[in-house]
């Protein structure tokens, strides 16, 4: 069974920083450069909402419009991690993040995309 682990999230002043890291066990048969990755967030009384997402090879990646400009998904292949490096937080970035591993490489949008994921990583922005 493939496991996905975040890690770094934390509080932080408005107009701060930080990086969140995803890495993905390694299990026989699967490659990670195949997998399609993405992070999502929820916050308190919301539903889970797309943040970014990259594709196997990272050469393409995609941001939700609130987080554009702020917000950078990287992948590392040789580690089978991914990060989201974010920028210029704002108090409405607060919120559970979660990484997500799509085996088949779809890169969707939709949390139904995405067979595996983490258990999450909180992230509070202070006003």
């Amino acid at each position: 069974q493939v496991q996905v682990v975040e890690s770094g999230g934390g509080l932080v002043q408005a107009g701060g920083s930080l990086r969140l890291s995803c890495e993905v066990s390694k299990v026989a048969g699967h490659t990670f450069d195949n997998y399609a990755m993405a992070w999502f967030r929820q916050a308190p009384g919301k539903e889970r909402e797309f943040v970014a997402r990259i594709t196997g090879s990272g050469s393409d990646s995609a941001y939700t419009d609130s987080v554009k400009g702020r917000f950078r998904i990287d992948r590392d292949n040789r580690k089978d991690t991914v990060a989201l490096l974010m920028d210029s937080l704002k108090p409405e970035d607060t919120a559970i993040y979660y990484c997500a591993a799509d085996r088949w490489g779809r890169f969707s949008s939709e949390p139904s995309g995405y067979d595996y994921w983490g258990q999450g990583t909180q992230v509070t922005v202070s006003s």
